[in-house]
């Protein structure tokens, strides 16, 4: 039988305000946990001797309560065990009473849009979650080596710097120099929980409720959700092939400030679009001129595939203007929740006197184990790896849209990302093509989940990295088979 703890203090007959006999008082206690829910129909009892020794009573006294129980048809007794009636209703007692809420105000956040999640979807549904890496590919020994290494280090299972682990903090700042071409010191470095506790954290401290922050539309819905927490009131700006449309945020600033714009200008989410040189230069000089703090979130720089990578906005930011995210989410594996930023130094040490104020830290055993794995090269060797593996499955799953598809969707092969963005033939119902997906067992997004208002649009995300060549043709063999 499973332990069970009974908290209720019982009353002796001699003290104070004593009434009822142990006996009563514990079957009382019982019924009234019943009522409540705490104890449901069929849930078990203690043994009699368990909870006499619990309590500190005569066994005779729970079996006196046990008895009164079962007489009055709370309780039902087998030959090993006492159980809650298993006929009882659930929870009599709160028919028709409304919940209670805190004796003050709450205003709640609006939530962002559940993930896709790998990890409880039935084996036999696909999943096509637009930018997941595929974690069977997680290199699981190295980080389970690295991590044993990490752990034989005692001040790393303590307090630590609120800004992050040192040694990730100055692995992180080569990476950045080397191959983001930003100038940054391992001091203007901050890791967070991931690129969202990244963006929470500068949010929490650059916002103000009533601040008006641009964002692009289409776009990233559980970042729109951070920003919104923070009190912020959001202006979508649009999106086309060559990225955030700059005009837009010119005329939005004719009717009042902005004070921040989250972006993704490398492979825009989730059209995957880059955002051209001009339009850089434009937005740079819009933001240095009005004071605008840029978001730049470079969520999966490493996979791009054709070309070398366009240099983020933060590598040529001469106004200051820049607070850039990034992630290592999308080379290991998100749970592992290692995202950082880096900006001007007096906004990382805000930042960090925010977080010490707060959670306090991260997890700086597995920053270690980050910072061992990029000083040895091993998680740039495992990067280079994906990269090849997400290229010909990004071939993979082109050549099988063609093939199933062709005429019914139209796309371009970007030269970087995780995903594919398909422009839905005007005749077909996106949303409802997605619904009659589901019941052949593959999962995918449309449009809608990432308009700004929630309106429809005729687009399909198909993310190509969480799937195998095999999966993602079967993928696409049951997107055809589930046409309208």
């Amino acid at each position: 039988m499973r332990p069970w703890t009974f908290p209720i203090a019982l009353q002796g007959p001699s003290e104070a305000g004593a009434r009822d006999p142990l006996f009563q008082q514990i079957a009382q206690a019982i019924r009234s946990d019943i009522r409540r829910g705490r104890l449901k129909p069929g849930d078990a009892l203690p043994g009699s001797r368990s909870l006499a020794q619990t309590l500190g009573v005569h066994r005779n006294t729970v079996l006196a309560a046990y008895r009164e129980l079962e007489a009055e048809g709370w309780t039902t007794t087998g030959q090993r065990a006492t159980h809650v009636a298993a006929d009882l209703p659930e929870a009599p007692a709160r028919r028709g009473r409304r919940e209670q809420g805190p004796g003050y105000d709450l205003e709640m956040p609006h939530p962002a849009p559940a993930r896709l999640s790998l990890r409880d979807a039935p084996p036999h549904r696909l999943l096509f979650g637009g930018g997941l890496p595929d974690l069977r590919l997680v290199p699981t020994d190295l980080l389970a080596r690295a991590y044993r290494r990490a752990l034989k280090v005692p001040s790393l299972l303590g307090y630590g710097d609120a800004r992050g682990e040192p040694r990730l903090r100055t692995a992180l700042a080569h990476l950045l120099s080397e191959t983001r071409g930003l100038s940054v010191s391992a001091e203007q470095v901050l890791v967070a929980s991931g690129s969202q506790g990244a963006l929470d954290l500068v949010a929490r401290n650059l916002l103000k409720p009533g601040d008006r922050v641009a964002v692009e539309d289409p776009g990233y819905p559980a970042a729109w959700a951070t920003l919104r927490a923070s009190g912020a009131t959001l202006l979508p700006l649009p999106v086309d092939a060559a990225g955030l449309r700059v005009e837009a945020l010119e005329a939005a600033l004719r009717e009042g400030p902005v004070r921040a714009i989250y972006l993704t200008p490398h492979h825009q989410f989730p059209t995957t679009v880059t955002m051209n040189a001009a339009r850089r230069l434009r937005l740079l000089e819009v933001a240095r001129r009005h004071r605008i703090a840029l978001l730049e979130d470079d969520y999966d720089n490493e996979f791009h595939y054709e070309g070398r990578p366009v240099l983020p906005l933060a590598s040529n930011d001469p106004g200051g203007v820049v607070i850039y995210l990034g992630t290592l989410s999308k080379i290991l594996a998100p749970g592992l929740r290692i995202g950082f930023l880096t900006g001007p130094q007096a906004l990382i040490n805000a930042l960090g006197a925010r977080r010490a104020a707060s959670e306090g830290q991260g997890d700086h055993a597995i920053q270690r184990v980050a910072a061992e794995l990029l000083e040895d090269g091993l998680l740039q060797r495992h990067a280079r790896k994906m990269r090849r593996t997400y290229l010909a499955r990004r071939g993979t799953l082109a050549a099988s849209l063609e093939k199933h598809l062709h005429g019914v969707v139209h796309f371009e092969v970007p030269p970087g990302g995780m995903s594919l963005w398909l422009q839905v033939d005007p005749g077909l119902d996106a949303d409802r093509w997605a619904e009659r997906a589901e019941r052949q067992g593959v999962t995918i997004y449309t449009g809608r989940r990432f308009d700004f208002r929630g309106q429809a649009r005729p687009n399909l995300r198909l993310g190509f990295s969480s799937l195998n060549e095999r999966e993602l043709e079967e993928a696409v063999g049951r997107l055809a088979r589930a046409l309208p």
